[in-house]
């Protein structure tokens, strides 16, 4: 019996940090693949001038934007299932924030789907603007969100409550936050755009791009700075591996505005894509054995005590074994059936005689 309590425990160990890093990929993934969906529907103010470059900016990310929303879903089912104690301290203290990137969701999901649906211009322009907020939403708010788990949120009692109030998130570092994953989208959505379009769209989407990268880049530079002087964490090899990631993740933005200037769009978007990707592997760094949460200066939330039993942790790690090569090869099958560049020419003349199903 002592035996097989032992096993348990030492399973429980090994599976609570692999299922920790597992959820840290499909953040990562999600920002990575969400965020140029986000920027370009900021963008469509900016950029979308007529309506048939509008229609051209959507069909970019039209057949692959609800997909990568996927990622989303996964993270969140995936703390659910395997941290239920991590995912009830945030959404019992942190629901209004929550419900903001939720709402921007359904506004933007809602805009995709039904602005095709009517030919007049009015129509379009308003779905057009409910995309361009329900992208605005998310990204600023899970840059504040996720600023406020490097600093750490405030928690006590047991089982964990966040103590913090809701205008406490707001400080100058968390809105720097989300300054910096508004702008980073924008970005990359812009990268993504010069990618995949020609024409006149292509070149505006370039010049666009190369100047929003270098304002992300020096954004980064400054935020991982602050970051890292304020809330490095103790342990010296975490320490460096964040300032290593950090200064890896503004270099390489930068490295991608200077890279679209010179029409090198792939590595360009590659290049905004590790940044992107840099900068999450931080932050979940950080939150490493706290969850992004502390109590008078201490852990706050342990990971250990905030996962699930081991019995469900084997369950979950065989059943992510089978599905997700699936739905990966499934993804990547789409973004090769749907790689060739497009161009405002290819839109039609008359918008009320476009398929509805082009938004899909």
């Amino acid at each position: 019996m002592m035996l097989t309590l032992l096993e348990a425990s030492a399973g429980h160990h090994l599976l609570t940090p692999i299922w920790f890093i597992l959820i840290s990929v499909l953040w990562t993934g999600f920002f990575f693949l969400e965020g140029f969906d986000f920027g370009v529907a900021m963008l469509l103010p900016i950029m979308g001038r007529s309506d048939r470059r509008k229609r051209a900016m959507v069909n970019t990310i039209g057949p692959v934007w609800d997909g990568n929303e996927v990622w989303l879903l996964t993270a969140g089912g995936a703390m659910f299932a395997a941290f239920p104690g991590w995912y009830a301290t945030l959404f019992s203290g942190l629901y209004l924030p929550l419900l903001l990137v939720l709402l921007g969701l359904i506004i933007r999901g809602v805009a995709f789907e039904y602005r095709s649906k009517h030919p007049d211009s009015s129509w379009r322009n308003t779905f057009d603007w409910m995309a361009t907020i329900g992208s605005f939403l998310p990204s600023l708010v899970l840059g504040v969100g996720f600023a406020n788990f490097v600093k750490g949120i405030p928690v006590g009692g047991n089982p964990p409550l966040v103590t913090a109030s809701l205008w406490s998130l707001f400080s100058p570092f968390a809105l720097l936050g989300g300054v910096l994953f508004v702008v980073l989208f924008c970005a990359h959505g812009a990268i993504f755009l010069a990618l995949k379009t020609r024409g006149e769209l292509h070149e505006d989407a370039k010049a666009l791009g190369s100047k929003l990268a270098l304002v992300a880049g020096a954004l980064l530079l400054v935020f991982g700075i602050w970051m890292n002087i304020a809330y490095g964490k103790s342990n010296a090899m975490m320490h460096t591996l964040t300032w290593i990631l950090m200064t890896l993740a503004g270099l390489s933005v930068l490295a991608a505005g200077y890279l679209v200037g010179k029409g090198k769009d792939s590595v360009a978007f590659l290049s905004t894509g590790v940044g992107i990707m840099a900068m999450i592997v931080s932050f979940f760094l950080t939150m490493y054995g706290n969850l992004g949460f502390i109590s008078s200066g201490q852990p706050g939330l342990d990971m250990w005590s905030a996962s699930s039993s081991p019995y469900t942790l084997k369950i979950m790690t065989v059943a992510a074994a089978i599905f997700v090569p699936v739905v990966l090869g499934y993804q990547i099958w789409t973004y090769w059936v749907f790689r060739r560049r497009i161009s405002v020419d290819n839109m039609p003349d008359d918008m009320a005689a476009e398929p509805a199903a082009a938004t899909a």
